[in-house]
């Protein structure tokens, strides 16, 4: 008898469910500040790795170049990110302004109460559990793709 568990249902469905309630969460928290969450993520990938160039910023973020152009031009249009000129003339480099890195820290406060709220909420070893299995599928998932050479 086989005693191995199978998976049941679609796991994109049930992640998605997953992401829609726990962006709903944060982007409930986030709203105080005037930003989505995704924006909080871009300005702090910005601070974090900035000066950079958009295509390595969209590999940090696992986006495709189009949604990040989408996604930096309301950070631009509000006075938060400059896309400037890069080392050469087809180069461009992602930065934040002062405005930017201001509204960044502003949001960096919600995003924390929203953070310790969700672990109260579901538990800090749910929480420490489920950053392990993110993870290691990421990193699973990251291995195919190399492997088949698609990378």
């Amino acid at each position: 008898m086989d005693t191995t568990q199978r998976p049941r249902g679609c796991t994109n469905l049930k992640l998605r469910q997953l992401t829609r309630l726990v962006t709903q969460h944060y982007d409930s928290e986030m709203a105080k500040t005037g930003l989505k969450t995704t924006q909080y993520s871009l300005l702090s990938h910005i601070q974090t790795l900035g000066p950079v160039q958009p295509g390595e910023l969209a590999r940090a973020m696992r986006m495709d170049a189009s949604t990040l152009t989408r996604n930096l031009k309301p950070l631009q249009d509000a006075g938060w990110v400059d896309l400037l000129p890069g080392p050469n003339a087809r180069s461009r480099i992602v930065q934040l302004t002062p405005a930017g890195l201001a509204k960044r820290q502003e949001a960096q406060r919600h995003w924390r109460i929203a953070q310790e709220s969700f672990n109260e909420r579901v538990g800090p070893a749910h929480v420490v559990a489920l950053h392990a299995l993110i993870d290691e599928t990421v990193r699973q998932l990251d291995h195919d793709h190399d492997a088949e050479g698609l990378a």
